[in-house]
């Protein structure tokens, strides 16, 4: 008898053979990108099932609405915090998470190492860029990238693993396209304490590009739980 939540399913299966496409285009093997479930306003237990389909990356964007589901996910996740974070957040989730994608600022990074530091733990982090210049979108600048990179690699207790982004969906290709390029240029510097093994970047209108673009992790909501109520909290 088919589940409640069969349209997963049928989505992650699409999902997949859009992937298996793209790399097979790109030259990439599947080990070299992986696929992000993010979790705006979805329900635990959808979530469980995508787990439970071999879904192993989450994508949280709200503090707040992530510690009110946490302890009904499936451990055996993996979750990074993709939403603008700020720095009085950092302490509720800085011993569940596994990387923070979206440092844009010292002064966020400087509070993830202080309080990485209490817990004991390295927190990995990925720097988001602003590729498209839009006021909407938190990111630093592609111009101040470098600055940043200086300073935050000089923190004892965060790991620069590389970058993030979300491009502007009325030129996304060209965009990836100038992402991947800053990503490839910084990665071939071999900066000491940066190490450029991660680009975020791909959702569900633009994935396949980005996989073609060198993603190593794209992001999927709607393409794989269908579409969101923005009304929730």
């Amino acid at each position: 008898m088919r589940s409640e939540f069969g349209y997963i399913d049928d989505n992650l299966k699409r999902i997949r053979d859009n992937f298996s496409g793209a790399l097979s285009r790109s030259g990439r093997s599947p080990e070299s990108v992986r696929l992000m479930a993010v979790t705006k306003t979805v329900a635990p237990e959808a979530v469980n099932h995508a787990i439970e389909l071999g879904v192993g990356l989450l994508g949280e964007n709200r503090v707040q609405e992530y510690l009110s589901k946490e302890e009904a996910y499936d451990k055996s996740a993996e979750v990074h915090i993709i939403g603008h974070l700020q720095t009085n957040k950092v302490k509720y989730i800085i011993d569940k998470v596994s990387m923070i994608q979206s440092v844009d600022s010292f002064k966020l990074a400087r509070e993830i190492d202080r309080l990485a530091k209490t817990h004991g733990r390295v927190m990995d982090i990925l720097c988001e860029v602003n590729i498209g210049g839009e006021e909407s979108k938190s990111g630093v600048a592609p111009e101040g990238l470098d600055a940043l990179l200086d300073e935050v690699s000089q923190l004892e207790n965060v790991r620069i693993r590389g970058l993030m982004t979300i491009p502007p969906p009325s030129e996304s290709d060209v965009f990836l396209g100038r992402m991947e390029e800053l990503f490839d240029r910084i990665k071939s510097e071999n900066r000491e304490g940066v190490s450029m093994d991660t680009l975020s970047m791909g959702m569900t209108g633009d994935y396949v590009q980005a996989i073609e673009h060198g993603a190593t992790i794209v992001r999927i909501g709607t393409g794989l739980f269908g579409a969101r109520d923005y009304s929730k909290k």
